[in-house]
């Protein structure tokens, strides 16, 4: 689940981070609530599952947009939660969430314990057009932990439709069984482990050096910046691209936490 916002915490000296090109969502589309269908569970983490949703009515979306999702239970209890779409926008009728199980959620933990392909939820969107990327320019991806979920769509975005845009993405993990999506990561990830690592690749934090480089080398026009993890990751990861020179008017950033 992610929180979007507008702003990051501002570096020293204060420097607001602006928000570019917004899309426009059409209101009639995104705030008709409409039914789900689960058809699929992929286990992605021992903490982390991704479930696909058949919505035929599904006007689509942009990559890096996200979705409300309510849950009724049988005493007529709601609960309401917004989440990030993890799959590339496509004409199946279908769509995807990968939901951590979040330690006493209620909505986390009715997906991760007792969810079922079959059961329904109810969906409205998409929302939010400052996180989107269309695929119309080249992006540089930093995310950690489920902040990966909407660079994720991205991605296979990017491949879907085999653009010729460059695209890179920098995701961290505490450990190579909590990176999420790890099968499906090729030539345009760098994956970054702060807590135990593969033989050979040292643990660390994310730093300087996962990003001056890929800033340095930016393609004709520059980097689309796009960070989304924690708060506290977003800050970091913010000002290390701002301490290599990417321009703060061209860095998105969604947190949650």
């Amino acid at each position: 689940m992610t929180d979007t916002t507008t702003t990051a915490p501002a570096p020293t000296p204060p420097t607001r981070f602006a928000i570019p090109g917004r899309i426009s969502v059409p209101t009639d589309v995104a705030t008709v609530w409409q039914t789900a269908t689960l058809t699929e569970v992929r286990r992605e983490t021992p903490r982390t599952a991704t479930f696909r949703f058949a919505v035929p009515s599904w006007a689509g979306h942009v990559p890096g947009q996200h979705l409300q999702l309510r849950l009724t239970a049988p005493d007529g209890y709601t609960a309401q939660r917004h989440y990030s779409l993890a799959s590339a926008p496509d004409d199946s009728g279908h769509i995807e969430l990968t939901l951590d199980h979040v330690e006493g959620g209620e909505v986390s933990g009715w997906f991760h314990t007792v969810a079922r392909p079959g059961d329904t939820v109810e969906v409205r969107g998409p929302h939010s057009g400052f996180f989107a990327w269309p695929g119309d320019r080249p992006a540089l991806l930093v995310g950690a932990g489920s902040g990966v979920v909407p660079l994720m769509s991205m991605v296979r975005h990017h491949r879907a439709l085999a653009l010729d845009v460059p695209l890179r993405l920098v995701v961290s993990a505490r450990s190579p069984e909590d990176l999420i999506y790890a099968r499906e990561y090729g030539p345009e990830t760098t994956p970054v482990f702060t807590r135990r690592a593969p033989a050979g690749t040292p643990v660390r934090r994310l730093h300087a050096g996962h990003v001056a480089d890929l800033v340095a080398d930016a393609p004709p026009g520059g980097w689309e910046a796009y960070v989304c993890g924690s708060n506290a990751f977003a800050e970091h990861a913010s000002r290390l691209l701002v301490a290599a020179g990417q321009p703060v008017d061209r860095i998105r950033i969604e947190r949650f936490g």
